[in-house]
């Protein structure tokens, strides 16, 4: 198993470009199934959720081709509808084959699904749009058993705006009879991203970044295949990662190959709390800003502040001067990075679901551990300008959301190793 050693202060410079984002490219790949043909993508991100996703692809019978940096996906040749929990159990993100089985093959039976460990992200959401469009859904041995004659539109208001809810929905109308409606649909970019890919095979599909998506269904018998090469948006997440980065550390750097646009509430609290920012259409560049002051956050879905820059936020709320206050609306469990933060030198105290941080003005290395994806990243950020060397285990976390983390960092004049844990 790996660690990183962090040695600090850093000072960064110079520039670095976001990957694809992951969140955009798992729903994606899982609307592959849709459409029995081979597909193009470019620049694919360097992530084990993805190398886990294209394999359970492949165990539905689906073939690829290429590195991800140019990956073929061809999924005409699909002849099973089992997702199996060996794989399945890796990543909760993998639920969203259930949608496009369904859709394309009247059937799916998709093992219960897993992931961080960040609170309960119950998938009956899903289940309970799917049996409004006629999907017959049974549970038994860990297994979503879905099957039906046909699926058929039907007008779905989520309790909730989930995205993985409002993305299972949009594929599987594809080719269910009639018309789909989603509202209080999510609204992320990323769903944005997925209706322009099914657009991309003739989808008729409207409303996709508001609240209410429009899908028409279509008969599968009409499909023609397409030429079709897919370049997916820039990692929002990983750019507000960097940005942060680049201010705790005091640091002039430029993140780029992102819309700026789909983290304006990221930006505008950082900006709040003193931050010098410059914004093109496709880069942000950090100043030295020296310490920055507190501010109070309430995580919300987009466009408000995005639960999976909470923990990165605390981070640089920890070295800032005042007291920082954070609410968690989305999941009851994601602050499991405050010990951790706490073990470094950081003041944070929590009441259920809220933060106070009282800023230090410095903090030390310290062991620490990751327990989730985000929390993670919190951690490299802590320890980019603590005091010594601090190692993080139990990185496979980060290895699902940051892709070339440790090359990026280094090429931004970082000390930071990777190195095996004994």
């Amino acid at each position: 198993m790996d660690k990183l050693v962090i040695t600090g202060p850093n000072k960064l410079t110079g520039e670095v470009a976001v990957s694809s984002s992951k969140n955009a490219t798992l729903p994606i790949l899982a609307a592959t199934i849709l459409f029995p043909q081979r597909i193009e993508f470019r620049s694919l991100p360097e992530l084990s959720d993805i190398k886990f996703f294209v394999q359970i692809l492949e165990s539905l019978g689906a073939k690829s081709e290429g590195e991800l940096d140019q990956k073929i996906i061809d999924t005409s040749e699909i002849n099973h509808t089992k997702a199996d929990y060996d794989l399945v159990r890796k990543m909760r993100a993998s639920v969203l084959v259930l949608g496009p089985l369904l859709s394309r093959f009247n059937k799916a039976e998709v093992s219960l699904p897993g992931g961080c460990a960040i609170g309960t992200r119950p998938v009956d959401i899903h289940l309970t749009a799917l049996e409004k469009m006629g999907a017959k859904i049974d549970i038994e041995k860990g297994y979503i058993i879905a099957s039906c004659s046909k699926l058929i539109g039907a007008n779905i208001k989520l309790e909730f705006p989930s995205v993985g809810a409002t993305e299972n929905i949009m594929m599987a109308a594809v080719w269910a009879e009639g018309q789909t409606i989603i509202d209080n649909a999510a609204q992320e970019p990323e769903i944005v991203d997925l209706a322009n890919f099914l657009r991309e095979f003739g989808v008729d599909i409207d409303g996709a970044g508001t609240s209410k998506i429009i899908i028409e269904g279509k008969k599968f018998e009409s499909f023609k295949p397409r030429d079709v090469s897919y370049k997916i948006i820039g990692d929002r997440i990983e750019a507000a990662t960097y940005i942060i980065a680049g201010l705790m550390t005091n640091s002039q750097i430029t993140i780029k190959d992102f819309h700026p646009k789909h983290i304006d509430f990221v930006l505008e609290v950082l900006e709040k709390m003193g931050a010098k920012l410059e914004l093109g259409e496709d880069f942000v560049t950090t100043f030295p800003s020296g310490r920055l002051r507190g501010v109070k956050v309430d995580t919300a879905p987009f466009p408000g502040f995005p639960t999976d820059v909470q923990a990165q936020l605390m981070a640089i709320m920890g070295v800032s001067d005042g007291i920082s206050y954070i609410r968690e609306n989305i999941f009851e469990n994601r602050f499991m990075h405050v010990p951790e933060l706490v073990r470094m030198g950081m003041d944070v105290e929590l009441d259920k679901s809220s933060a106070v941080i009282e800023g230090v003005e410095s903090i030390s290395a310290a062991p620490v551990m990751c327990t989730d994806l985000r929390a993670s990243a919190a951690l490299v950020l802590a320890a980019l300008v603590a005091d010594g060397a601090t190692h993080i285990g139990r990185i496979y976390h980060l290895d699902r959301g940051y892709a070339r983390l440790c090359d990026k960092l280094k090429s931004l004049g970082a000390k930071i190793e990777r190195v095996k844990d004994q």
